[in-house]
């Protein structure tokens, strides 16, 4: 008999765990679930079970990110032919985890991404409502090509689309909720239609943070860069080259939301990386993953990876590439940002408004070309 080396034992001790934690969800949900007849199902101690999960949180969200990753579809064949088309596309894979009326999921809460009940303090809300911010930039980014070309003012800021993705997210996330709460209720196919008509609004979007025109341009500086190798795009799935020209900028999981910040400061055919760190890979971390590998798994079905090839996203537990910035402790309010060029860190900045800021910071003592907006045309 082959004796199992301790790491290939604990990979097994894990994956008993998952197995026996993701049927007791399923029966149970996430309220009424027992860490003790979890560890029962998987004839294990419940010492063995927190030898490998803090709590039953982040168990229910290891089992969520287990179950997305395991249902990533193929990609797109060819990109959608229209804005109506994009987000009727869109809607249509996003609802498929619905059941239809007199259904029910097959997987229950679980097939729903349920989080009713897991994230419940004032830490998590404040996460989930970054990540929201995110998630409608991502989307946003595969939508603006459809944009019409129109003429723009010299002073007024580029249109963009991430309005638009907030509105069909929230639909989309409301009608995942009334799934869940009220069975039955809801059409999906009457939703993707919904969805498809919200091409003809016009929100009159445009990026225009207010503080950014007050933020000075970062450190100039020609340091050596090193970029740590192993770090996956969460968005296409293919390794990320931190060496390439461009921004990287490095955001706690409080501060998603200058992402945006970060993509449309990076110069025209420089790559934006965003990386996302956090203190609490075990809950926030995870819930960073799942909601991101939700998303990108839909998106690379309906637009095909090719969409956002100037954006990479990745997520990274262990915090190697800010230590490889020199940036030794993170936690969720981090935001530092280099612009690396010819093979160099030419520029830093950190705290607010990060990204701009290394992307003013010009190699020649002057301010670089990176446009700050001067008026909020999206009000």
């Amino acid at each position: 008999m082959v004796r199992l080396t301790r790491a290939q034992q604990q990979e097994r001790t894990r994956a008993a765990v998952l197995a026996a934690a993701r049927e007791e969800f399923v029966e149970q949900g996430y309220a009424l679930a027992k860490i003790d007849r979890i560890a029962d199902r998987a004839e294990l101690t419940r010492g063995a079970v927190y030898s490998n999960f803090a709590g039953k949180r982040a168990l229910y969200l290891a089992v969520l990110v287990e179950l997305v990753e395991q249902a990533r579809g193929a990609d797109a064949p060819e990109p959608p032919g229209s804005l109506a088309d994009a987000l009727g596309a869109f809607a249509r894979t996003w609802l498929e985890r619905l059941p239809l009326a007199g259904d029910t999921a097959s997987g229950g809460r679980l097939q729903l991404r349920s989080l009713t009940g897991v994230v419940d303090d004032e830490r998590g809300r404040a996460v989930l409502a970054q990540l929201a911010r995110l998630e409608a930039l991502v989307l946003a980014i595969g939508l603006e090509p459809y944009l019409p070309d129109r003429e723009r003012h010299p002073d007024q800021a580029p249109a963009r689309q991430v309005r638009l993705a907030e509105l069909v997210l929230t639909q989309l996330s409301g009608s995942g909720f009334l799934a869940e709460m009220a069975p039955g209720f809801g059409d999906p196919f009457d939703q993707a239609r919904a969805c498809e008509h919200l091409a003809d609004l016009d929100l009159a979007d445009a990026w225009a943070p207010s503080y950014l025109p007050h933020v000075e341009p970062g450190e100039q500086c020609q340091d050596a860069w090193a970029p740590p190798a192993g770090l996956v795009d969460q968005i296409t799935g293919e390794p990320v080259d931190l060496g390439a020209d461009g921004l990287v900028t490095v955001l706690g999981a409080r501060r998603l939301a200058a992402a945006e910040e970060a993509v449309r400061s990076t110069r025209p055919g420089e790559q934006a990386t965003v990386v996302v760190v956090t203190s609490d890979p075990a809950e926030t971390g995870r819930l960073v993953r799942l909601r991101v590998s939700d998303l990108s798994g839909v998106l690379r079905r309906v637009f095909g990876p090719g969409a956002w090839q100037h954006v990479r996203l990745v997520i990274d537990d262990g915090a190697v590439a800010a230590s490889a910035l020199g940036q030794a402790d993170v936690d969720d309010e981090t935001e530092v940002a280099v612009r690396v060029r010819g093979g160099l860190i030419a520029a830093r900045a950190a705290g607010r408004g990060a990204a701009y800021a290394a992307a003013a910071a010009a190699g020649d003592g002057k301010r670089s070309p990176v446009q700050a907006p001067t008026s909020d045309r999206s009000k």
